[in-house]
């Protein structure tokens, strides 16, 4: 699924969380404050498009973006991890992306230390922390956890969106996105890391896409071209199983967090998005995913306005230049003046 151009806003470069010599500065971390605040926390199996919800809904308020996705933390591998592109973030400041070493092994509790952090300093911004990425475990760790400098749900109020796509329909589109990766590059990519020593339980070595090559370039120049080819189209259609298992995983995980756990998660099905191609695909998507979630957003965010028939209009303020949903700014306009 692409992300549409057509919501981008241009948004001041802010400065991400600077994970450089590996050591966090803690004194950066803003003392709780006495009111709640927000954040909402955007989940899914892989594939389901929730890198592009959460440009949406950062497009639509004032908001930048955290990741959870454990692979995309590290640098490199771009295409194997899916990272968004710079074009693709739309201008809209992303933090844990590409910016952990590729050979350390960077645990949930790591994630949830920086992730407090980062909450924190988009807070005291002024700014909305959206978390957005797969790796479901991680985002568990961070919301009931805390430390000695931090609490998420004593000082946070969370709203979760649950982007969902029927399996079927989603296993063939992430083995469809697969053949899409290999066009753009996986295989060299991979090959240009690959190392026969190397250890496949840390790092961004454990995505999936790279160990499954292994035996590829092990053996490609004992081989011929048909053999060769034939090793390799093995691979990548491991890869592909590989991939739709773990969409299985998360969507059990996703599912315990519901039926369990108790969180209460706002389901957004976009199976409907996926079997459509092109501007209808688009139009679905706007209807069944980012305007709904749009619209749960700012009932989150504004005690509960009612914003029906407001989806997808802004007002664009003329001192601060926050956009903010046009039935929000009309709303308390005609509440000033009773």
């Amino acid at each position: 699924m692409n992300i549409s151009k057509v919501i981008c806003r241009p948004t001041p470069t802010r400065p991400s969380v600077d994970l450089s010599g590996g050591q966090l500065n803690t004194d950066l971390l803003m003392s709780p404050r006495p009111s709640r605040e927000k954040v909402v926390v955007i989940l899914g199996a892989t594939g389901t498009g929730k890198s592009k919800l959460s440009i949406d809904i950062a497009s639509r308020f004032p908001a930048e973006i955290i990741n959870s996705d454990k692979m995309q933390f590290y640098q490199g591998l771009d295409v194997v991890t899916n990272k968004i592109t710079e074009a693709e973030k739309c201008g809209i400041p992303h933090h844990l992306m590409g910016t952990v070493d590729p050979d350390e092994d960077f645990t949930a509790e790591k994630f949830c230390e920086v992730a407090a952090l980062a909450i924190g300093m988009i807070g005291a911004r002024g700014q909305l922390p959206i978390i957005a990425g797969g790796s479901n475990s991680y985002i568990e760790a961070l919301i009931p956890s805390y430390d000695n400098y931090y609490q998420l749900r004593s000082v946070y109020d969370c709203c979760f969106l649950w982007v969902d796509v029927d399996m079927p329909v989603l296993h063939k589109f992430v083995s469809d996105r697969v053949d899409r990766m290999v066009q753009k590059g996986l295989v060299d990519e991979v090959r240009e890391m690959f190392d026969p020593n190397a250890d496949y339980s840390r790092g961004v070595r454990r995505a999936i896409g790279v160990p499954e090559l292994d035996l590829y370039f092990r053996t490609e120049k004992y081989l011929s071209r048909s053999a060769r080819d034939h090793v390799l189209g093995e691979a990548i259609e491991e890869i592909k199983n590989n991939t739709c298992k773990l969409a299985c995983r998360q969507l059990e995980k996703i599912h315990r967090l519901r039926d369990v756990k108790g969180w209460k998660l706002h389901r957004l099905d976009a199976t409907e998005v996926f079997k459509k191609r092109g501007e209808e695909a688009d139009r679905a998507w706007e209807e069944l995913v980012a305007g709904l979630g749009g619209e749960i957003v700012a009932e989150f965010l504004y005690n509960n306005v009612d914003l029906l028939g407001g989806r997808g209009f802004t007002y664009d303020h003329p001192l601060s230049g926050i956009r903010f949903p046009r039935t929000i700014i009309e709303t308390a306009v005609a509440a000033s003046t009773r």
